[in-house]
């Protein structure tokens, strides 16, 4: 019988500097799915930090480019490359600046949106996988938008991100035996319930 595999990716910007800037959301979130489904420790390979593990019979990859965001898609592509991973099961956790702090969206394929990472990754491997959007609000001007991401979370932010946080990490590997509709009212109830 034939694995299924499935690629989990959390855009970010490698080192502690970066750490808890809004603009690493999907590390945050990759570091929490580790903690609550006891995941291997993360390995150097693909130009990022990788583990796995299963669920039954699908295998499971998680990647966090140390490419810097800008040149994401080149840790990305080798690893789908390799594997000869379908798009359609490559999800991708990124910050959004055009959803409301905690709110949580998923789209296939689309516009990069002025996403530097998103930017990288339509670049070496199309632009049909799964997005997963997590809302960090928008500092309200243009030309605030870098200072604002490359910021770290606010005292304030904790009130959402954390239930998010615990809310993604739990549930995101559902996605690969749930439609998005019904995943999404899944995590929502959830969220409700946080």
């Amino acid at each position: 019988m034939t694995k299924t595999q499935f690629l989990f990716v959390g855009l970010g910007n490698p080192g502690d500097k970066y750490l808890l800037n809004r603009h690493n959301i999907g590390f945050l979130v990759l570091d929490a799915m580790c903690k609550f489904h006891s995941i291997p420790r993360y390995t150097s390979k693909y130009q990022g930090e990788f583990s796995s593990f299963k669920i039954g019979d699908d295998e499971i990859f998680l990647l966090k480019p140390q490419t810097f965001m800008n040149l994401s898609g080149k840790s990305v592509g080798e690893l789908v490359r390799f594997y000869k991973i379908p798009l359609s099961h490559v999800f991708v956790v990124h910050d959004d600046l055009d959803l409301e702090p905690g709110k949580v969206k998923i789209k296939i394929g689309g516009g990069n949106g002025g996403h530097n990472g998103l930017t990288s990754l339509d670049q070496h491997i199309g632009k049909d996988y799964v997005r997963v959007r997590v809302g960090i609000g928008h500092p309200g001007h243009k030309d605030l938008v870098t200072p604002y991401v490359l910021g770290n979370f606010s005292k304030n932010d904790k009130n959402w991100l954390e239930p998010v946080l615990w809310n993604l990490g739990l549930m995101l590997p559902e996605l690969t035996s749930k439609t998005v509709p019904v995943w999404l009212n899944d995590f929502a109830l959830k969220m409700k319930n946080s």
